[in-house]
C-alpha cells in the first residue's frame, strides 16, 4: 500500500521524440493522429514505466508524458469552464507567486492558458478522458496485481481560484460567491475520482503550489494590502482545507490520497515560494484529511523539520530531500542524517520512538523533474542517478519498498 519508502513526485524528463511530435502538432497544425502521437506516447510511457520499475519504484506513473503542463487538461474538460488566452492582468492577484513570475512587464497580460468558470460546473464522463487515458496507458505496462500502486497526479481543486482576485474565478452568472463555487468544484472532483476508482486507480497525489504560498510572507502581505479580499488569508486556507476534504469525502477506504506542497520547479529551475511550514503546519496536518503529505525539504527555503511535530499518528510524510533543480548528487549520509532528524521531530510530537516515527516517513525528490515539457538542467542519466540514490537510501534506512 502507498506511500512507499522511495517515491517521486510525478513528472519525469520527456524523450526528444515525444517533444518533437508535440511541437509538430503545435507548429504545423497537425492532428495528434497525423503527427503519430498515440504510438509515440505509448512507447514513451512504456519506457518510463520500465525505468521506474528497474530502479525499484513501486508507485509508478506516466512521467506526466501525456501532459504539456503539470496540471494537465482536467479543468478544460469540466463543463462550464472557459479558457482564457492572454487574459487582462486585472483579473489576477498581482501578489500571487505564479502571477508575479508570469505577468509580462509592460503588457499587463497573463500569458499562457488559464481557466475561469463561465457557467455551472458539471462533470461529463464522456468529456473527462485525459486522466483516464493516462491511467489506462500506465496499466498496460504494469501487472494487474500492482495496479493499486500506480500513482496519478492531479491538480489542486483551488488551482483556478487562488490566482484570481476576489470573485473573479467565475462569472456572476455562474456563482454568487466562493461557497457556491467550491460546492460544485467538490462535486466535479468527486465524480472524477469515482470514475478513476472504477478504472482501478487507488493512489492520487494532489499537486498544490498554492498551499506553500500560505507560508510566504510576501503573499500574506499582498493579501492584507488587497482591499478587494473578503476575510483573512487564514480564512482562505480554512476554505481550501474544507474544499479538499469535501472532494475526497466519498472515497472508499482503500483509496490513498496525498498532497504535494510544491514550491515550483518551473522552466529553468525557478521556484515561486519560500517560507517555513511553521505558519500552517498545525492546521494543515491536523485538519486536511489526506493520508500523506509530500513536503519539499531540499533547501533552506522550506525551513526546518520542527513543524513535523504536528503530524498526527495516522498521517505519513514524504520528505523531498533530493533536488531536481541541480545536477550534483546529494551526499548520501547527509540525507540519511536529515531523515533521522525529521523522524525525531515526528517522534517528539507523538510521544514515539524514532523507530516508530520512521514507519510513517518516506523519501523523494522535492519536486517533479519536468513540471513543464522542457527547459530543465538535468539529463535522463542525472535523473536516474537521483532516483537510484533515493532507492539506495530508502533500502539502507528501511530495507523495504
Amino acid at each position: 500500500m502507498p506511500p512507499f519508502r522511495a517515491e517521486h513526485m510525478g513528472s519525469l524528463l520527456r524523450p526528444q521524440k515525444l517533444l518533437e511530435v508535440r511541437e509538430a502538432i503545435r507548429e504545423k497544425g497537425l492532428s495528434p493522429e497525423a503527427a503519430g502521437l498515440p504510438a509515440v506516447e505509448e512507447e514513451a510511457v512504456g519506457h518510463v514505466v520500465k525505468l521506474q520499475q528497474d530502479l525499484g519504484f513501486k508507485a509508478v506513473n506516466s512521467g506526466e508524458y501525456n501532459r504539456t503542463r503539470f496540471w494537465g487538461l482536467m479543468w478544460d474538460e469540466f463543463e462550464g469552464t472557459v479558457r482564457l488566452q492572454d487574459a487582462n492582468a486585472e483579473l489576477f492577484r498581482a501578489y500571487h507567486p505564479d502571477v508575479v513570475s508570469l505577468l509580462e512587464r509592460g503588457r499587463k497580460v497573463m500569458p499562457g492558458e488559464s481557466v475561469i468558470t463561465g457557467s455551472k460546473l458539471r462533470h461529463n464522463a464522456e468529456k473527462s478522458q485525459s486522466n483516464l487515458h493516462e491511467l489506462r496507458l500506465v496499466q498496460k505496462f504494469v501487472p494487474q496485481s500492482e495496479w493499486g500502486n500506480i500513482k496519478l497526479t492531479m491538480i489542486t481543486p483551488a488551482w483556478f481560484h487562488m490566482r484570481y482576485k476576489q470573485g473573479r474565478a467565475y462569472t456572476k452568472e455562474a456563482y454568487a460567491n466562493d461557497a457556491e463555487y467550491f460546492k460544485d468544484v467538490a462535486k466535479v472532483y468527486q465524480a472524477e475520482l469515482d470514475q478513476l476508482y472504477k478504472a482501478g486507480l487507488r493512489n492520487v497525489q494532489f499537486d498544490d503550489p498554492g498551499l506553500a504560498y500560505f507560508c510566504s510572507d510576501k503573499f500574506r502581505q499582498g493579501w492584507v494590502e488587497d482591499p478587494d479580499n473578503i476575510g483573512t488569508v487564514d480564512d482562505l486556507l480554512d476554505a481550501y482545507i474544507e474544499l479538499y476534504n469535501d472532494c475526497i469525502s466519498k472515497l472508499p477506504a482503500d483509496f490513498h490520497t496525498g498532497v504535494h506542497l510544491c514550491r515550483g520547479n518551473f522552466i529553468g529551475g525557478r521556484f515561486f515560494a519560500e517560507g517555513g511550514y511553521d505558519v500552517i503546519a498545525q492546521k494543515l496536518f491536523q485538519k486536511l484529511k489526506v493520508n500523506t503529505f509530500y513536503l519539499e525539504y531540499d533547501t533552506e527555503r522550506a525551513g526546518g523539520f520542527e513543524p513535523l511535530k504536528f503530524l498526527p499518528k495516522d498521517r505519513n510524510v514524504v520528505i523531498g530531500a533530493i533536488s531536481t533543480k541541480v545536477r550534483e548528487l546529494e551526499d548520501k549520509e547527509e540525507v540519511k542524517r536529515r531523515i533521522y532528524q525529521a523522524a525525531d521531530f515526528v517522534a517528539e510530537g507523538n510521544n514515539q520512538t524514532r523507530e516508530e516515527a520512521l514507519k510513517r516517513i518516506c523519501l523523494s525528490p522535492q519536486c517533479g523533474f519536468s513540471t513543464h515539457e522542457s527547459g530543465y538542467p538535468l539529463t535522463e542519466e542525472d535523473e536516474k542517478k537521483k532516483l537510484a540514490l533515493i532507492r539506495e537510501i530508502a533500502d539502507e534506512i528501511w530495507g523495504e519498498p
